[in-house]
């Protein structure tokens, strides 16, 4: 495991070395608000942190479905019955073991690693909502529910797995050799576009993601990466 803290945000990450999986908490003052939980053993090294920091979880906010980002949900819940846990509302349906589609979006299957948790959330997000110091921002692709969360206090972004750090930032739907795992869990790469674009216009000072180290100052690279895809699609489309 390991610890890095950037301003009022704590990047936690397990498996470093081999499969580098990040969750966030966020300092709010009194209290912590936990953003994703990572994978089912985390809740301890989780917890210890907070400790650590001095303050009590009071809240935690999965960003989507994917089991790297759900994985302790229920351990945690246990540990920390009093936190509110607070979920994209569409990622919910996931959550809960269904992984239809709905009549409006792309028909193509959701992919990725899901464990339907037993956990269910107290508050369904939707676009523009406030947790504490985070405005949800829906952000689909990856997931068709995903919302990344800009600190409004900072414009730190905790963009989860709609933008990706590790390997080379990257609009996820986008190969990278080094990590691929992102681009194959993707469910659509063209509403995975539009998000980056939507997130981008966020002009966020700081790029926080579910897997890679805390990136400050992104709007180049984050621009490096739109246009990458943007390319990639183009050619499909030619």
């Amino acid at each position: 495991m390991r610890v890095i803290k950037a301003g009022n945000l704590v990047q936690i990450t397990f498996l470093p070395y081999l499969f580098p999986v990040n969750c966030f908490l966020v300092d709010e003052g009194k209290e912590l608000t936990l953003v994703d939980v990572c994978l089912p053993y985390s809740s301890n090294g989780i917890l210890r942190t907070a400790a650590q920091i001095g303050k009590p979880i009071t809240r935690i906010i999965i960003t989507h479905a994917h089991m790297d980002h759900v994985g302790a949900l229920d351990a945690l819940k246990v540990k920390l019955p009093n936190a509110k846990v607070y979920m994209p509302k569409r990622d919910a349906k996931v959550l809960a073991g269904d992984l239809t589609l709905e009549p409006d979006e792309p028909q193509n299957p959701i992919k990725g690693a899901y464990t339907k948790a037993k956990t269910i959330p107290d508050v369904l997000l939707v676009d523009g909502d406030l947790v504490g110091s985070l405005q949800a921002v829906h952000a689909p692709g990856h997931t068709p529910g995903l919302m990344a969360f800009l600190d409004v206090r900072s414009r730190a972004l905790i963009a989860s797995d709609s933008i990706i750090i590790l390997g080379g930032i990257a609009v996820p739907g986008t190969l990278k050799t080094l990590f691929p795992f992102p681009a194959t869990g993707t469910w659509h790469k063209g509403v995975s576009l539009d998000s980056a674009k939507k997130l981008r216009k966020l002009e966020p000072t700081l790029l926080a993601s579910g897997h890679g180290t805390m990136l400050k100052n992104p709007l180049q690279g984050i621009d490096r990466a739109i246009a990458i895809a943007e390319k990639a699609q183009q050619k499909k489309r030619s």
